[in-house]
């Protein structure tokens, strides 16, 4: 079986992406950070030193300091398809991003995004 091709594509080339649709729902950079810290537990220069090294998403997860236990609260739809039914473990990591960085473009309360 091949590999998605996102798992092969670089954090990098996306994350420009996610902090496009944020701000342009008045949300910011920093608030797209805070997402991705808390929920792999790279610290902010972790962060910008993988973005740099243009590490691919398959890499960016398995080499994720401390994924965050309470991702498993993330739930919902993000591409037709409910992230908590996905059975291939790295692709459920990259749609619950996905859903997080959804869930900031639509207004939703940092608090409740990191499931506080």
């Amino acid at each position: 079986m091949t590999k998605h091709k996102i798992y092969t594509m670089s954090v990098s080339s996306v994350y420009p992406h996610y902090v496009t649709k944020a701000e342009k729902k008045g949300r910011s950079k920093t608030e797209v950070d805070e997402i991705i810290r808390w929920l792999t537990g790279y610290s902010q220069e972790g962060l910008e030193e993988q973005l740099e090294k243009k590490t691919n998403f398959e890499d960016f997860f398995a080499e994720a300091p401390q994924m965050n236990p309470s991702r498993s609260l993330i739930k919902g739809v993000i591409c037709g398809i409910r992230v908590e039914d996905i059975e291939e473990p790295t692709m459920q990591e990259i749609r619950y991003l996905d859903k997080l960085i959804d869930e900031l473009a639509k207004g939703k309360a940092m608090e409740k995004i990191l499931r506080k």
